[in-house]
Parts: structure tokens; C-alpha cells; sequence
């Protein structure tokens, strides 16, 4: 007998209704708990205090508009099966189920494989465990099913999945340029010659979306307070994983330490799919934080020093420049660290760094945005547009190192 359906509150859309069966069972399984252990925006709350929302609100909230996107289709005669809907269903449920620890934070420090992969690892270990009952929603997640507007639905430039997290983000950080007509947007879809697209008249709450979403990269994600926190915490691990490497001990649970021990890649995944999967499933924020609350204390000093700055949030100052910083302006600060004496001059590296960041609101290089127009044309959104939308790679370089009052 099937499970009767469930009813969720969600702060950003209110009641939620969970259908009972394969997709509550799924809800309920470890590896979908767990990411309500995940905070989807990783550090953000150094900034923005309310954002400890997590990927398991994320999901749900996906999944919801993934439903009402079904609802709207279906009236406007889209062919979508109920085996079909309820794939679309668990494909955008399970898409963020493989992201590690603060979310992309970490994806290239503890392993280097990427959260996408890892979620297609973990459905099909699912699809194991439950008889074969995922294939058609791996079918749609891989774009491999011939009804593309699906897979569109779950991955695009449009998808639901970037309306959930702008959507949510905004709700939570209460940055309110972040806000999207999500509604609107959605009553507005339609399916063309088996794609995606969205009817003409909905055509500026789409250009919302991609002003809101450039808008939150820039004053959210990538806020350079944000980005500080982030780096440190990946220069931490990085000190951690030299530090046990080189046959030091260090406090962390036992999940956390196999990943420090080991650097696991893409390969390393499909061979020992089961025992590492099982391993990561264990990983959450939570061993992070523990990890950082024990490492304050470690012999190391520097090890010490950074997971202190962490956790009383003594943040490192972050440049961020349009142009790549001087070599020589780099060696200036190095020297102006080194000049403390706190640390040897080989740990320099662990605290003054840089990189650079990259984001673009809209791409026109593949699937864009389609718009159908009211005489039956089908246009790009780059060629329908009252004005020019922004779809050029913005790149903004930074270099972070410690303040002066915050180091010794």
C-alpha cells in the first residue's frame, strides 16, 4: 500500500506537497538527510547572518517548482507520462545530492571530482538499491531521454533549479535584488518542437531573472568577505591534508580523515564506487566545523592559526581587481607578512594567496533562453531582448592575506 502524501512548510513558498511512495522513500533515505546537514550557500551567513538555509530546503523547493512546472505544461496540452513526471520529479530531488561539505567550497580540496558526477553516482547506486525505479529519471537528468524540454527543466539556463536557489537565497540573505517573478515565469513556459521555451508576454520577468541572478553572483556568492571565509577554509585543508600526509596526527572524525589521507578522483569513484560513496555520505559541515573547533588546539601554529580565524571569524582582507594583480605588488605583501615573524617564511603561501573568479549571467554559446513569439517564431532570448543582455564572462581577480591586527 502506498504511503498518503505529505505536507511540508516551506518559509519561501508555504505548504509543499510530498507525494508518498518512491519519491517519500527517497526523501527519507540517508543520503537525501544528509543534506540537511549542507548549507547551501557555504559561508555566506559570515555576511549575511540569516543565510543557514540548507540543500535539503534547496531540493524540496526545486522539486516544488518542478511539480507546478509539470501543472502548467500539462495544461497547455505537453504529452509529459506520469512516469514521466515522476522522473522529472526525482531527477531535480536528487540533483545537489552529490555536493560535499559548504557546497562548492571544498568540491576540488577534499576530492577532485565534481558534485554533478557524484550525484549521478549516488542515483545510480540508488537505482541499485530500489530495483531499477531511477532509470528514467538518469535517463532525463544525462540528457538522454528524446523529450529534451525535460532534462531543460532540470538543467538550463532557465531550469528550476536556479529559480529555487535565487529565489531562496534572496529570501534568506534578504538581499531583495535577488528576487525573481519564479510564478510568473513558470505560467509562462511552454514546450516547442520538444524544447523548452517561454511565451512572449513573460519575456522582462526572464530578463529579471538574468538581472537578479548577475546581481546576487557579484553581491552574494561572490561577496569578497564571502570569498575570504571560503579560502581560508580551503587553505585549512590544505594544511591539514600536507600536515597527515607528512605523518602527523590530527584530530577529525574518521570520514573527514580517509578524505585527507586520500585524494580521490573521478576514476577512484567508478572502481570503489560503493566504499567511497559510502564514505563521502558520512561527510557533512559538520566534521569541518568539529575538525576546526579541534584544530585551534593543534601543535601545528599555523594549522592553529587559521582554524582560530575561521572560527571567531577574524577574516583575511580580500582585493578583488578587474585586472590580474602585479607580481611585484604580490611579493610586496608577501614580504609584509613575512615581516611579522609570526610564521616561517615557507608558510607564506597558506596565507597569502590568489585567484580569480568568473561569472556569467547568460550564456549564448549553447541551449539559450527560446522565446515564442505570439506569430509562431521561436527566437533566442539574445536576438528578442529590448536591450542587450549582459552574456559576456565577467572575470574579477583577488588576492587575500591577513589583516594586521589579526595576525601573531
Amino acid at each position: 500500500m502506498q504511503r498518503s502524501r505529505k505536507i511540508l512548510n516551506d518559509p519561501v513558498y508555504g505548504f509543499l506537497n510530498i507525494p508518498g511512495g518512491l519519491i517519500f522513500d527517497l526523501i527519507e533515505h540517508p543520503y537525501f538527510q544528509r543534506l540537511r546537514r549542507i548549507k547551501q550557500t557555504s559561508l555566506t551567513h559570515y555576511v549575511y547572518p540569516g543565510a543557514l538555509h540548507t540543500r535539503f530546503h534547496h531540493a524540496l523547493g526545486a522539486f516544488h517548482l518542478t511539480r507546478q512546472a509539470i501543472e502548467v505544461l500539462r495544461s497547455k496540452d505537453t504529452d509529459i507520462s506520469e512516469a514521466e513526471a515522476e522522473a522529472l520529479s526525482i531527477a531535480i530531488l536528487l540533483h545537489d545530492i552529490g555536493h560535499g561539505p559548504f557546497s562548492h567550497t571544498l568540491e576540488h580540496t577534499l576530492i577532485q571530482v565534481h558534485h554533478e558526477e557524484l550525484s549521478v553516482l549516488f542515483m545510480q547506486k540508488l537505482n541499485d538499491e530500489m530495483g531499477g525505479r531511477l532509470s528514467l529519471a538518469i535517463q532525463i537528468f544525462l540528457d538522454e531521454y528524446p523529450k529534451k524540454f525535460l532534462h531543460q527543466l532540470v538543467s538550463g539556463q532557465l531550469d528550476m533549479d536556479r529559480m529555487d536557489y535565487l529565489n531562496r537565497d534572496s529570501f534568506f540573505t534578504g538581499v531583495h535584488e535577488g528576487v525573481i517573478g519564479y510564478d510568473r515565469i513558470i505560467k509562462m513556459l511552454a514546450v516547442q518542437d520538444g524544447e523548452l521555451v517561454v511565451e512572449e508576454k513573460g519575456i522582462y520577468s526572464v530578463e529579471k531573472f538574468l538581472i537578479a541572478r548577475r546581481l546576487m553572483y557579484w553581491q552574494v556568492y561572490l561577496h569578497k568577505t564571502v570569498l575570504a571565509a571560503e579560502q581560508m577554509l580551503v587553505q585549512t585543508l590544505r594544511r591539514a591534508r600536507d600536515l597527515v600526509q607528512q605523518g602527523q596526527d590530527l584530530r577529525a572524525s574518521d570520514s573527514l580523515l580517509f578524505f585527507l589521507y586520500r585524494t580521490c578522483t573521478a576514476a577512484d569513484f567508478i572502481v570503489e564506487r560503493d566504499l567511497l560513496l559510502e564514505r563521502f555520505a558520512e561527510l557533512d559541515d559538520y566534521d569541518i566545523m568539529s575538525a576546526l573547533k579541534s584544530w585551534m588546539h593543534a601543535s601545528d601554529p599555523l594549522l592553529a592559526y587559521l582554524s582560530r580565524c575561521l572560527i571567531h571569524r577574524r577574516l583575511f582582507r580580500l582585493e578583488l581587481r578587474n585586472e590580474p594583480f602585479e607580481p611585484e605588488y604580490i611579493r610586496y605583501v608577501c614580504e609584509q607578512v613575512e615581516a611579522t615573524g609570526t610564521f616561517a617564511p615557507e608558510m607564506t603561501d597558506y596565507l597569502v594567496f590568489h585567484g580569480r573568479e568568473t561569472n556569467s549571467a547568460y550564456s549564448t554559446s549553447k541551449d539559450e533562453i527560446k522565446i515564442l513569439h505570439k506569430d509562431g517564431r521561436v527566437l533566442p532570448m539574445s536576438a528578442t531582448a529590448d536591450y542587450g543582455i549582459q552574456s559576456k564572462i565577467v572575470t574579477k581577480y583577488y588576492l587575500c592575506y591577513p589583516k594586521a591586527g589579526i595576525i601573531g
